[in-house]
């Protein structure tokens, strides 16, 4: 609820690494890893901001940041085939409204 991400192991309570107001304070109300690169997640804040972190690239910040202008985005998936090689990486957005909205993600963060 403040924006705060926790990486945890399975074998442990304690986080391998926190992220603390990583949203500037905002809530995060999805987060998914990338289907197709294991160091690379995803998160969505309540104002419609979406974060793309690639722990290989920073493991401090996210390396992109990217706002939904058009209309509130209650949540996110992700979509993607792990198996094939072919980076191709897509996030569904969920609008308000009802409305989906399929962006596809740079291959710099989808390929394996």
């Amino acid at each position: 609820s403040d924006g705060s991400i926790r990486l945890h192991q399975m074998t442990s309570e304690y986080p391998l690494m926190q992220w603390n107001g990583s949203t500037n304070g905002q809530p995060i109300i999805a987060l998914q890893w990338a289907l197709t690169r294991p160091a690379v997640f995803f998160a969505l804040d309540a104002s419609s901001n979406i974060y793309i972190w690639d722990l290989l690239e920073n493991d401090l910040l996210p390396v992109a940041k990217q706002t939904i202008p058009s209309e509130k985005v209650v949540t996110m998936t992700l979509l993607g085939e792990p198996e094939k090689a072919n980076g191709l990486l897509g996030i569904v957005l969920a609008k308000e409204s009802g409305q989906l909205d399929i962006q596809y993600v740079k291959k710099k963060w989808a390929l394996p």
